[in-house]
């Protein structure tokens, strides 16, 4: 997946390699048509679609494959965002992750998925980390049988 925004800014934020409109869409609970533009701004994410115009922070949005991996500088940033919010990952990244398993069709393809998720799980309590192992699992074995 290659992340899909609009450079508005001569200063690019250090996450705005992980914005996509897929995440944007999921987030905001509208469908993907509904999305026009996704304007990556410095400190903001502007998105604007039919009926939408709304700021998103970097901190919201969750790390996906076909980029740099996620740094501990990364990570740092999304604690902080966490600190101002509910103190961990927003909910929405396990839905978005088990999205993305169930999409895999090669086993490596999944594996670089969980390895990533396996990166920020510091930020998923226990029992949402278990949900996305027993998806990985579920998944892992459909795959295996072809």
């Amino acid at each position: 997946m290659i992340s899909t925004e609009q450079v508005k800014a001569k200063f690019l934020h250090p996450l705005a390699r992980f914005v996509t409109k897929e995440a944007i869409a999921q987030l905001l609970k509208v469908k993907l048509e509904r999305i026009r533009e996704v304007r990556c701004w410095r400190y903001v994410i502007h998105v604007v679609g039919v009926g939408i115009s709304r700021f998103v922070s970097y901190g919201d949005i969750p790390p996906i494959l076909g980029v740099e991996p996620p740094t501990q500088e990364d990570c740092a940033r999304w604690r902080k965002r966490w600190r101002k919010t509910q103190q961990q990952a927003p909910a929405f990244w396990v839905d978005f992750y088990e999205g993305k398993f169930r999409q895999c069709d090669r086993v490596e393809e999944l594996f670089n998925w969980g390895k990533l998720v396996g990166k920020i799980k510091h930020g998923l309590l226990l029992s949402q980390i278990e949900f996305l192992r027993n998806i990985y699992c579920v998944v892992k074995e459909c795959i295996a049988r072809g």
